[in-house]
């Protein structure tokens, strides 16, 4: 718990805080509308506002037989909240000697370490060894250790709740119009451009091919309708293929992306794809004549995408 605690100090600001606790894979709406919670209840009560997150999921440590994906890197979930208005994020560490730690034991480390003063949770959350740690429990704890406890109902679409298990199963499916109005934004990976076999040069589109963690959720292979945004911010509509290549008998799934009307090296730059539409599957071609005309074909149909749409998503360079 010395780190812990050490990692509390070292990342909250000074003064009292509101805080709210979680994994937040995602930063869906229903954690957007938990935060924004956070901290208008905060202000009323003259608290700064902050987010502890965990990395990696308890999941992962609890069930290590879950292969679990996440939904944004770490450093993209920070930004994310960061982005809604928090003055801090701290990142702790979750082992499984953590999991053994009970949640009045927790909750008072927030409260000494980050000077917590109010806790914001959803109204399903469970905190501490044995998810013991109910809002009706942590109220009770809060009540002898100087903080208050307060609930927020979960968010839905349709009619169900909005949760970073859903966003995942509509990813996994492919609906990327769903994933969109479930995250309130759209699905966006992130990597650096690295160097590849270049045999989309070589057939006239040379693709970016992104380094993708391998732990991130991705959409069944295919093409999308993408907008990528390089790393001095400028856009590009773009159409990305998830997939192995299997025209070429590939094995490892590669991230490529190709941006219409660019020219230049990119290698080394961080691009965003942000994957707004579902064009097809990945096949296996018979030859390369086949798949350069169907290349072609996929970018007639992201260009009518943005036409659509009034051209958004392109800031030819």
């Amino acid at each position: 718990m010395l780190l812990v605690r050490e990692e509390l100090r070292r990342s909250s600001t000074p003064g009292d805080h509101a805080l709210s606790i979680g994994v937040f894979d995602g930063v869906h709406r229903g954690h957007e509308a938990l935060v924004r919670t956070m901290l208008e209840e905060g202000r009323t009560r003259g608290l700064s506002g902050g987010i502890i997150t965990f990395h990696p999921s308890p999941i992962t440590v609890l069930r290590p037989d879950i292969e679990l994906s996440y939904l944004e890197s770490l450093e993209q979930r920070v930004e994310l909240l960061s982005q809604l208005g928090v003055d801090f994020v701290s990142v702790i560490q979750f082992t499984s000697e953590l999991a053994q730690v009970s949640a009045r034991d927790f909750v008072r480390i927030m409260a000494e370490d980050a000077n917590m003063r109010l806790l914001v949770v959803g109204e399903d959350f469970t905190l501490g060894r044995g998810r013991e740690g109910t809002v009706e429990r942590l109220s009770e704890i809060g009540a002898g250790a100087g903080f208050k406890v307060i609930a927020v109902p979960l968010v839905s679409e349709g009619s169900n709740g909005i949760s970073s298990t859903r966003v995942r199963h509509a990813l996994a499916a492919g609906e990327m119009e769903e994933v969109a109005q479930l995250l309130g934004r759209n699905y966006t990976v992130r990597g650096p451009v690295l160097h590849g076999d270049e045999r989309g040069r070589s057939i006239g589109f040379p693709t970016l091919n992104l380094g993708v963690s391998p732990d991130r959720a991705l959409p069944p292979n295919g093409v999308y309708v993408t907008r990528a945004t390089l790393q001095d911010g400028r856009e590009f509509q773009a159409c990305t293929n998830i997939g192995t290549q299997p025209t070429f008998d590939g094995k490892v799934r590669l991230v490529e992306t190709y941006l219409l009307d660019f020219e230049g090296d990119l290698y080394g730059t961080v691009v965003s794809a942000a994957l707004l539409e579902r064009l097809r599957d990945e096949r296996k071609f018979d030859g390369i004549d086949q798949l350069v005309a169907q290349i072609g074909r996929d970018v007639d149909a992201t260009r009518a995408f943005f036409a659509s749409e009034g051209g958004s998503g392109s800031t030819p360079g």
